[in-house]
């Protein structure tokens, strides 16, 4: 039996509202177990859907949330190589939601009844929330969202509060992996107005680009050198980024995929959407010819940061931002002190 919450008058810049609860009233029943039955809180399975996912930090994060609120909630690795595999768990009496990555972001909408505006144009769902307000004839009626982009921009307006320029117009996707659209789509909501891409093969980009033309414009690169004067065919109409967002596994590069031009503004903010290791090649190449002027972030922050919005969507909650950073941070220690 599921209790009615009242609606909460409460706003969201990812324009998809969950489910609507009285935050009291949860945050009582959370902690009573004596209240009556129509009360308590239904224990919710949640999870991360996903390939090649075993080292996610997800599960680390939103469990230490749930303990922190005393919720009856788990999140756990589920990988498969299809999205017709999670049919059973998305249409199961206990699924609340799940964090969904590579391969399945496209795939999965499938199974959402409803898509937010925002993973419409990002082209990708990485979020599926169970709308508690209704039950369909085929079950749990999910809605999908995105909040890749939000923490994206959440970690650049905290990296660009620390520089003198404020005036951050042009920017650079490297790579054309499941988190460049995102990336893609988080710099042109931050207010960028020039976009590069820049990809191994060509046509991905071009692809990618021609998805969001009614969006915004993407200029599609040859090379990274091409802001070089060595490489670049036309240097007089190309503006050197302020900011870089890498979206190519870590293990995939080498400061030497990195030329210093990228780097020729007096400052600007990099962002490497890899997290393992924490220090990419590309946050070394920053250092390196940014000479401590860039802002810099990893992978890590902008998980931290799109699981912030990601957390109050599974539970109409405020996320404790120090204790899913802390989880983190604990986590890397326990790591460290396991391979001495």
């Amino acid at each position: 039996m599921f209790f009615n919450f009242a609606p909460v008058n409460r706003t969201t810049s990812c324009n998809s509202p969950p489910f609507t609860v009285s935050l009291q009233l949860l945050a009582m029943a959370s902690k009573d177990s004596n209240l009556p039955e129509e009360v308590q809180i239904q224990p919710r399975n949640f999870y991360i859907f996903g390939q090649g996912i075993s080292f996610s930090m997800s599960p680390t994060i939103h469990n230490a949330s749930f303990r922190f609120y005393n919720l009856p909630y788990t999140y756990v690795i589920h990988e498969a190589a299809t999205v017709d595999e999670l049919a059973p768990l998305i249409s199961s009496p206990n699924f609340g939601g799940s964090s969904v990555t590579t391969p399945h972001k496209v795939e999965i909408m499938k199974f959402c009844s409803s898509i937010s505006e925002h993973a419409k144009n990002c082209g990708a769902v990485n979020t599926l929330i169970r709308d508690e307000s209704s039950i369909s004839a085929n079950g749990n009626v999910i809605r999908g969202d995105n909040t890749d982009w939000k923490g994206l921009v959440g970690v650049l307006e905290q990296r660009a509060e620390k520089l003198s320029n404020k005036e951050l117009k042009t920017a650079l996707v490297i790579g054309a992996g499941g988190a460049s659209r995102a990336a893609l789509y988080a710099l042109h909501q931050f207010g960028c107005e020039t976009i590069y891409m820049s990809n191994r093969t060509r046509a991905t980009a071009e692809e990618i680009a021609q998805g969001f033309a009614l969006l915004f414009k993407i200029i599609v690169l040859d090379s990274l050198e091409e802001f070089s004067n060595e490489g670049c065919v036309a240097p007089d109409i190309l503006v050197a980024p302020d900011i870089l967002i890498g979206t190519i596994p870590a293990d995939k590069t080498t400061i030497d995929s990195f030329p210093r031009s990228l780097f020729a503004k007096p400052e600007g903010i990099c962002v490497d959407m890899a997290y393992n290791p924490r220090y990419t090649p590309l946050l070394a190449a920053t250092d390196k010819y940014g000479e401590g002027r860039w802002g810099t972030a990893s992978g890590i922050d902008v998980l931290l940061e799109q699981a912030f919005t990601q957390f109050w969507m599974f539970t109409g909650r405020d996320a404790p931002r120090e204790v899913m950073w802390e989880a983190v941070r604990k986590a890397d220690e326990e790591k460290k002190s396991l391979n001495k």
